[in-house]
């Protein structure tokens, strides 16, 4: 699937799934909001930074700590002891890590996730959090240090999940529990002051994975200046950007020759869908697996199993007519096309009524940064941030949506493909100006692939998370896995790695 075919995908199942804090969390939260300084002071806070001293267990040695959020989806935490310097960054397109040796990478899947949540929940403050589209729903009383506690499970867009347990006489925060990056993070609170009217702890105890150390704070920062390089990939890693005109230009031309070489696979997609109602409970869930190959750039499904159980022979016999009419459709069209490209040919002019946006788009509409170089999927490629350019103004559908997303791109320049993208609406999407359906902000999708035979990549991995309120009623959120596997080289003349019907001639179902 295409970046530019997958966010068309994303706008239009817009039009499919919704959540706010459940009545009796919310109470809790309200007494968490009044008791850290109320409402109003809280929504003041456009940047907190924490610095301290570490001490870890045992003979460990003693360290540092910094820790710095800001608006409106900064994160930054920092800790070194020993020579160790673990730092992990949002910086409101990707999330990025060094590890404990001197290691920057990007990060990617659920870890990326889980750290882009954080980020969320620190800026959140617990204020307005179903506008955030972040769920909560109380799971019952908890003891944390011989402290009475109840606790609050959040969860986020995405499925990230955070534990929060508020003490239930200061109604303060005792401790948080989250996976963050891939590890387990648990942080103890205690010695809870004031800093500009805002009750700001002043000890930490933290369990990160297998260590463990207490922080002391020795100075707390509400809305002291924070420039965005505090959160950008460390400058020294990064790189000039090439002439992306030129590289965004080389891609969208190769596409027809990679479409030509994915005609010659066909594999399983296997596709999970959940449904959340407004307190983040799933109230449906369904599974769905594929046979599929590649027809002039166009992915031709056939249904095999739902939630795990094949289908009947009548149903198979079904959907493999479906696919018959889905092959005629693509072929008819590619037949159409080729006839308009050779008349313009004739009148000495070039045909582009019909091609599909590609990822030229985001270079008219978005600006980018952070550009670096690392390794993906044992391939060498280009990773850079892009986001809205303010002063580019839309001129169709395929701008307007563009020009409303922020995210992190991976390029293999040598194949000429987009490996990796990860997008995000970074503020609400109307459809038919709102009448029809307004997307979400924070709605997201990754696309992901791999490298097949050294010659082309292909899909392995598409994921999205859409929150969606249709004709200014019903509220939906949806979020879609698709998994691609057991990639098979084939001609696609003979379809023997689908499912054929029974009538059918022996090599499968021929394209006419």
């Amino acid at each position: 699937m295409r970046p530019m075919r997958l966010l068309m995908f994303v706008v239009l199942f817009a039009l499919r799934a919704e959540f706010s804090s459940g009545q009796e969390a919310s109470k809790i939260i309200d007494q968490y909001v009044k008791a850290a300084g109320g409402a109003k002071a809280l929504a003041k806070i456009q940047t907190l930074q924490l610095d301290g001293n570490t001490q870890g267990s045992g003979d460990a040695p003693p360290g540092t700590y910094t820790f710095m959020v800001k608006l409106p989806n900064r994160y930054y935490s920092e800790w070194r002891s020993g020579g160790r310097t673990v730092i992990e960054a949002y910086n409101g397109k990707s999330a990025w890590r060094q590890s404990e040796s001197g290691e920057l990478g990007t990060l990617l899947g659920p870890q990326a996730v889980e750290v882009e949540a954080a980020s969320q929940y620190y800026n959140a403050r617990f204020l307005a959090l179903s506008k955030k589209k972040i769920s909560a729903v109380v799971k019952g009383p908890a003891t944390i240090g011989g402290r009475a506690t109840i606790q609050v499970e959040l969860t986020f867009a995405t499925g990230v999940t955070w534990q929060v347990f508020f003490d239930q006489q200061t109604h303060l925060i005792d401790a948080e529990k989250a996976t963050i990056a891939g590890l387990v993070r648990e942080i103890d609170y205690d010695d809870y002051r004031s800093v500009n009217g805002i009750r700001v702890p002043y000890k930490l105890q933290v369990h990160r994975g297998d260590e463990a150390f207490t922080v002391n704070v020795a100075k707390a920062s509400i809305n002291e200046t924070a420039g965005e390089r505090v959160f950008d990939f460390p400058i020294k890693s990064q790189v000039k950007l090439p002439d992306l005109k030129k590289l965004f230009e080389e891609i969208d031309a190769n596409q027809k020759q990679i479409d030509k070489i994915k005609e010659n696979y066909a594999g399983t997609q296997v596709e999970d869908e959940t449904e959340y109602d407004k307190n983040g409970k799933v109230t449906k869930k369904e599974n769905n697996e594929y046979t599929f190959f590649y027809l002039n750039g166009d992915e031709i499904t056939t249904l095999v199993k739902k939630d795990g159980k094949a289908l009947s022979e009548e149903e198979q016999k079904k959907e493999n007519e479906k696919t018959k009419k889905r092959i005629e459709e693509a072929q008819k069209k590619e037949k159409k096309k080729e006839e308009k490209e050779e008349k313009a040919k004739e009148h000495g002019k070039e045909s582009k009524e019909d091609d599909e946006p590609g990822i030229e788009v985001f270079l008219r509409v978005s600006q980018f940064v952070n550009a670096r170089r690392e390794r993906f999927r044992g391939q060498d490629v280009l990773v850079f941030d892009f986001e809205p350019n303010p002063e580019y103004k839309p001129k169709n559908l395929e701008e307007k949506v563009v020009k409303e997303l922020a995210g992190v791109v991976w390029i293999d320049e040598k194949a000429k493909d987009v490996v990796r993208l990860e997008a995000y609406f970074v503020s609400d999407f109307h459809l038919a100006g709102g009448l029809l359906a307004n997307l979400q902000k924070g709605t997201g999708f990754t696309f992901e692939q791999a490298y097949v035979n050294n010659e082309v990549w292909l899909p392995t991995y598409v994921e999205a998370h859409v929150g969606v309120r249709v004709l200014l009623v019903k509220g939906v959120r949806v979020n879609v896995v698709t998994k691609y596997s057991d990639y098979k080289r084939f001609n696609v003349e003979t379809l023997n790695t689908i499912n054929k019907p029974k009538d059918a001639p022996e090599g499968g179902v021929k394209p006419q």
